[in-house]
């Protein structure tokens, strides 16, 4: 091994060795409710949203390997994409401050969205922040556009938006290898919210290494998520036409849409806190749990079965959804 290679292997250890001194693997945690009882069926969390305070949920998951690959590759610079107040950004501008890697925003909105309690932190955590319009913004994933922001930034690792790529799949698939361990009971079913779908594509990954019996369910939270089937396909590297049948994405059980909130959907969300001692919010995980709920209840679980819900964190959203609402 020469000289460039030692540097390499004891640069990716050092960062190991970090990761693993600050990022625990998440409880899993068992949840009791009368539904559960009356149709007999055993609910666990695994509670990712415990991971780290700053950098946590599926957020940390899809983030890990790429940083891995990003310091293999001797790249210190992560460019990344989102909305104003995206939980993928604010857990990017954290892990970038601890792990000592420079990070770049573009964001699509107005300027003035910098001040908001999310990219207020990600400036505090040394973030740069560049706004977009919509138009630029909707050329994210077009490969020219892609290629021009890498010759901008030649030294730097490009993620998508939600950071769902092909290195993402690992990070998740040790969510579904912990559940496992942390259990004496089979898991019959996961449950996910879905968003980019890079975590449902991961824990599907999972199952299929470490407990192929088990289902897997994706509870969209964005309205017309039909074609997420497609892009969860493509990160599994199969054809839609090919899709094994282990795996389901719901579609139908967004609320209106993406950060639509009704007070309905608010209400269980404070309703299911107190009861749980779990806190969610009503974008990713509120929606998760109240679309679980609704599934057991139209008998989509089988008698007796075990399920684990994984929480994806999130809960850094709160502050600015309880912002927007002051906004009116």
């Amino acid at each position: 091994m020469d000289t460039a290679d030692q540097q390499e292997s004891a640069a990716l250890k050092l960062l190991e060795k970090k990761m693993q001194s600050i990022i625990n693997p998440s409880p899993l945690q068992p949840v009791k409710h009368p539904l559960l009882d009356a149709l007999q069926l055993t609910l666990s969390v695994k509670r990712d949203d415990l991971l780290h305070p700053e950098i946590s949920g599926n957020k940390w998951r899809k983030l890990k390997y790429n940083l891995l690959e990003a310091r293999r590759q001797q790249v210190d610079h992560i460019v990344s994409f989102g909305g104003a107040y995206s939980n993928h950004l604010h857990a990017l501008a954290a892990a970038g401050f601890h792990f000592n890697f420079k990070t770049k925003a573009i964001i699509r909105g107005e300027s003035s969205y910098a001040g908001n309690p999310t990219l207020k932190q990600c400036s505090a955590w040394g973030m740069e922040l560049q706004f977009v319009t919509r138009q630029e913004y909707k050329k994210r994933a077009d490969p020219a556009y892609q290629q021009s922001l890498q010759t901008l930034y030649s030294n730097a690792l490009i993620l998508p938006e939600g950071g769902s790529n092909q290195l993402a799949l690992p990070g998740v698939m040790e969510a579904v290898r912990e559940m496992l361990q942390q259990t004496d009971h089979s898991v019959d079913h996961i449950v996910t919210a879905t968003g980019s779908g890079g975590t449902l594509a991961g824990i599907i990954a999972g199952v299929r290494q470490y407990q192929p019996k088990t289902r897997v369910t994706g509870i969209a939270v964005l309205k017309n998520g039909h074609y997420l089937n497609q892009e969860i396909a493509s990160l599994l590297n199969e054809t839609r036409s090919r899709q094994r049948q282990e795996w389901c994405l719901q579609t139908e059980l967004h609320h209106g849409g993406y950060a639509k909130v009704p007070a309905k959907l608010l209400d269980f969300c404070e309703q299911f806190t107190v009861q749980t001692a779990i806190p969610v919010e009503p974008i990713y995980t509120g929606k998760m749990f109240f679309g679980l709920f609704q599934l057991i209840k139209q008998g989509y679980f089988k008698q007796g079965e075990h399920i684990v819900a994984l929480h994806t964190g999130g809960l850094q959203g709160l502050k600015g959804l309880q912002e927007k609402h002051k906004r009116g």
